[in-house]
């Protein structure tokens, strides 16, 4: 992998010393009730799935473990600017207690792991999941305009760095009804900039470029630079001009799959599923995702409410 430019490496060192220290730190067996005042969902989840799960803790993993935020319930008001709040936890695999991505839901993934983050970048028909078709989506994190993070109380977690998992203090995740891509920054000085988190109505392509393509794969990647910072300069929403998205970061090692399953029966929109108690592992009729054609791409346009 090759190292960082200098003018990266100093512009990671001005914006990294903002946020090296946390109110806490936890492990998935060790999260409290709920991490965060006003949070709608819980992070004590459990094991197992359920499709009527509140968890609100994600983890990216492996091309083919990994979660996302998305609305807790179907309908046409759960456009993400409406439930960035009170997101839910969707994952590929079984066993973290939470909801469980359905059959034919995701067309494209690419896993990323650079020394600085693990990436996913992917397309499907994310109304499986519960957002709304031509939802342009929005943005995800930590923060939130309160600091309480959007979903509030939303942890992230890894086991890509060190084979145990890890909190990933700063993530940044954009969904939309046809596309999706989440970083989580690995703790140490880069990790704010290289997650940066104000760029909301920038969407995908733009904060984190790379593959939206169809098809599965994991490679090895640079870090590259971070979303924003150009030079001596950095970019700011409303500026007069906006930059073009920096190149793809170079990728490396990459490996491929024809499909990525979970080998469970069931669907996505909580008002069709029976509820499994999150502590519970269930089993049922295998099956893998089938690659298919990727639905057309809505941009994030910005249009409506700015996510924070």
């Amino acid at each position: 992998m090759a190292p960082l430019p200098v003018f990266v490496i100093l512009a990671l060192s001005l914006l990294g010393v903002r946020a090296q220290t946390y109110s806490a730190t936890y492990l998935p067996s060790n999260t409290p009730q709920q991490s965060e005042q006003g949070q709608a969902g819980t992070n004590q989840c459990g094991t197992g799935y359920n499709q009527t799960s509140q968890c609100q803790n994600a983890y990216i993993n492996a091309v083919d473990d990994w979660c996302i935020f998305a609305p807790p319930d179907p309908g046409p008001g759960s456009v993400i600017g409406n439930t960035e709040r009170i997101e839910v936890s969707w994952c590929m695999k079984p066993g973290y207690g939470t909801r469980i991505i359905p059959d034919g839901t995701i067309a494209g993934l690419h896993f990323v792991q650079t020394p600085d983050y693990v990436q996913i970048t992917g397309v499907g028909d994310l109304t499986k999941i519960n957002i709304p078709a031509g939802d342009a989506g929005g943005e995800l994190d930590p923060h939130g305009a309160d600091g309480n993070g959007n979903p509030i109380g939303g942890l992230v977690f890894s086991k890509a760095f060190t084979g145990q998992f890890v909190q990933l203090h700063e993530w940044t995740n954009f969904v939309s009804a046809t596309e999706f891509c989440f970083r989580g920054c690995k703790d140490g000085p880069n990790a704010p900039a290289l997650c940066e988190h104000i760029y909301d109505v920038m969407g995908c392509d733009w904060n984190m470029p790379g593959n939206y393509g169809p098809g599965f794969d994991r490679c090895a990647g640079d870090s590259g630079e971070p979303m924003g910072v150009y030079g001596g300069s950095t970019f700011h929403q409303g500026d007069p001009a906006t930059p073009p998205a920096h190149p793809a970061p170079a990728t490396s090692s990459c490996s491929t799959t024809s499909s990525i399953g979970n080998n469970l029966a069931v669907t996505g929109v909580n008002s069709s599923t029976s509820s499994t108690p999150a502590s519970t592992t269930v089993g049922g009729p295998s099956f893998s995702f089938c690659l298919v054609p990727p639905p057309p791409r809505s941009p994030f346009t910005g249009a409506g409410p700015p996510f924070r």
